[in-house]
C-alpha cells in the first residue's frame, strides 16, 4: 500500500472517548475508501490504517456484541 499522508486529516475522536483524556480514539474522514485511526494521547505516534469495508465490519461486530 502507498503511503498516505494524514499531516492535513481532518480529525475526530470517538464520541465515546470521554473529556478527562482517557482512552481516546481518533479517525480521520478525509479518505473514502481508508479509516486512518490514531491514539487521541499520541498522535505523533502514527496511525492504523484500514480499508473502508473492514473498519465498517469492524464497528458493526462491536455494535452487536
Amino acid at each position: 500500500m502507498p503511503a498516505i499522508d494524514l499531516s492535513r486529516g481532518t480529525w475526530r475522536k470517538s464520541s465515546y472517548s470521554n473529556s478527562d483524556g482517557g482512552n481516546c480514539v481518533e479517525v480521520a474522514d478525509d479518505h473514502p475508501s481508508l479509516v486512518p485511526v490514531r491514539d487521541s494521547k499520541d498522535p505523533a505516534r502514527g496511525a492504523l490504517v484500514f480499508d473502508a469495508a473492514a473498519w465498517s465490519c469492524f464497528v458493526a461486530a462491536v455494535k452487536q456484541d
